[in-house]
């Protein structure tokens, strides 16, 4: 069984940065796609950014040219570096990733973590 752990949220002012974690342990062959998503208080849960495994990335318009996603092979874990962060980006994120367990795997999505909590105050 594959699971993940997402870290490094916590609260911050307006222009700082945080940068996010997500570490996935147990039994993984490959790791496909990965992605972070946020939900906001009463908004439904978007996808801000992804990396796949050959590295191409994906942005949602809203944080480009201040977010950069990023992924450790080795340590099967992928990063989210935030930066200029303002209020509106307060949310909890996770980080779904699709994973092979073996060579003939298509992969699977690992159940989704509990997320770690950005609140930025202006």
């Amino acid at each position: 069984q594959v699971q993940l752990v997402e870290s490094g949220g916590g609260s911050v002012q307006a222009g700082g940065s945080l940068r996010l974690s997500c570490t996935l342990s147990g039994s993984i062959y490959s790791i496909n796609d990965m992605r972070w998503y946020r939900q906001a208080p009463g908004m439904q849960r978007e996808l801000v950014a992804s990396i796949t495994s050959g590295g191409s990335t994906h942005y949602v318009d809203s944080v480009k040219g201040r977010f950069t996603i990023s992924r450790d092979n080795a340590k099967n874990t992928v990063y989210l570096q935030m930066n200029s962060l303002n209020p509106e980006v307060t949310a909890v994120y996770y980080c779904p990733a699709d994973v092979s367990t073996t060579y003939y795997d298509p992969g699977s999505l690992v159940p989704w973590g509990k997320g770690t909590l950005v609140t930025v105050s202006s």
